[in-house]
C-alpha cells in the first residue's frame, strides 16, 4: 500500500476555510424526515451486516423515501475517502485495510432486502495500487452468485492513480450498469473536484463501452455550483461523444458551512428543459429534477433504460 500521510479529522482540508452561508431551501427541495417501519428494517439490515451506505455518509435527501422501500446504496471499502472534494460530506483521511469478507456481506444484505436491482458505490482509494478495482469485482461476483436475478449497478471512483488494468478488472465482472459521475462542469473542477480530471473521467466511461458495449454507462452532474446553462449543455455533448447512455442532473445541496457554497437553487422548469435537451441529444435515459441523485429510483430507471435500448435496436 502507498504511504499516504493523511490526517484523520473528518474534513481537515476544509477546516480553515471561511464559512459559506447556507441559503434557505425553496419548497421544491424540502423532504420529510426519515421514519417508518420500512426505514427501520432497512437500517437494521445494514447494521446487522456491518455495511456502510452512501445514503447516510453523504446525507442524501432521499434516504427516508428509499429506505422505507428497502432500497439502500451500499458503499464498499470503508467510509473514509482519500480525496477532499469540496461538495462531498464523506470523511477524508487514511482508510482502513480492505475487509475480505465485505463482498459476502453485501451479497447477503441484497438477498435479505430482496432487491431486484442494487447500487454499489465506494470511496476513492488512492492508497491501493488498483484503486479497489479487484474488491469491486469480487463484490459484483458475490452478489451475482447469491442473487442471480438481481441486476447490479456500480458507481465507481475514477481510478486516476490506479495501476494499468484496473478498469478492465471491474468491467470483466460484468456489472449491468457502470456509473461514474462527472459531478460538475470542467471549469469548476479546480475548486469543486480538485483531485480529479474531467477528461480522464469522461475517457473512463468511454473505455467501458469500448471494452464491453453491452454494459450500460451512466454519469451525472450537480447544478447550482456556479455553472451556466451553456456549460451544462456542453457536458451533455461530451457525454454523448463518449457514448454514455444515462444522464442524471440534480441540485447541489451544501452539507455544512465549510463546503462549497450553493450558487443558486435551480427551478424545476430549468431541470425539465435540461431533460428535454438531453433526450434530444440521444441519451437513452435522463433523470433531471432537483432531488435526482445517482441511485434515486435506480431500479425503475434501469428497467426503462433496458426497454429504451430494445426499442432502439428494434428500429435499427
Amino acid at each position: 500500500m502507498r504511504d499516504l500521510k493523511i490526517p484523520q479529522e473528518r474534513h481537515p482540508e476544509k477546516a480553515h476555510r471561511p464559512d459559506n452561508a447556507q441559503p434557505k431551501k425553496p419548497d421544491w427541495i424540502r423532504v420529510k424526515a426519515p421514519s417508518g417501519k420500512g426505514y427501520s428494517e432497512t437500517r437494521a439490515i445494514m447494521r446487522e451486516h456491518k455495511l456502510v451506505t452512501v445514503c447516510e455518509e453523504a446525507g442524501c435527501p432521499n434516504a427516508g423515501e428509499c429506505w422505507s422501500q428497502g432500497h439502500a446504496t451500499m458503499m464498499i471499502m470503508g467510509d473514509i475517502c482519500t480525496r477532499g472534494c469540496t461538495f462531498c460530506n464523506i470523511a477524508t483521511g487514511r482508510p482502513d485495510t480492505l475487509d475480505a469478507f465485505e463482498p459476502g456481506r453485501v451479497a447477503d444484505a441484497v438477498q435479505k432486502l430482496g432487491l431486484n436491482h442494487v447500487v454499489i458505490t465506494s470511496v476513492d482509494r488512492d492508497d491501493l495500487g488498483d484503486g479497489g478495482a479487484e474488491h469491486f469485482a469480487q463484490t459484483i461476483r458475490a452478489v451475482r452468485h447469491r442473487n442471480p436475478d438481481t441486476t447490479i449497478e456500480i458507481l465507481t471512483p475514477d481510478f486516476l492513480k490506479a495501476d494499468a488494468g484496473a478498469l478492465e478488472t471491474v468491467v470483466a465482472a460484468k456489472p449491468d450498469v457502470f456509473n461514474h459521475n462527472l459531478e460538475t462542469v470542467p471549469g469548476l473542477y479546480p475548486e469543486v473536484r480538485p483531485g480529479a480530471r474531467y477528461f480522464h473521467s469522461l475517457r473512463l466511461l468511454q473505455r467501458v463501452k469500448e471494452i464491453d458495449p453491452g454494459i450500460f454507462t451512466k454519469s451525472g452532474i450537480m447544478v447550482g455550483l456556479g455553472e451556466d446553462r451553456q456549460s451544462v449543455v456542453q457536458v451533455m455533448d461530451d457525454m454523448r461523444a463518449a457514448d454514455i447512455d444515462f444522464l442524471t442532473i440534480g441540485q447541489y445541496l451544501q452539507p455544512t458551512p465549510k463546503h462549497h457554497a450553493v450558487d443558486r437553487f435551480v427551478h424545476p422548469d430549468e431541470f425539465a428543459a435540461y431533460e428535454k435537451s438531453a433526450y434530444g441529444k440521444g441519451f437513452l435515459m435522463v433523470s433531471a429534477t432537483p432531488l435526482t441523485r445517482s441511485s434515486y429510483h435506480a431500479g425503475d430507471d434501469f428497467a426503462r433504460l433496458r426497454d429504451a435500448r430494445e426499442r432502439m435496436l428494434g428500429r435499427a
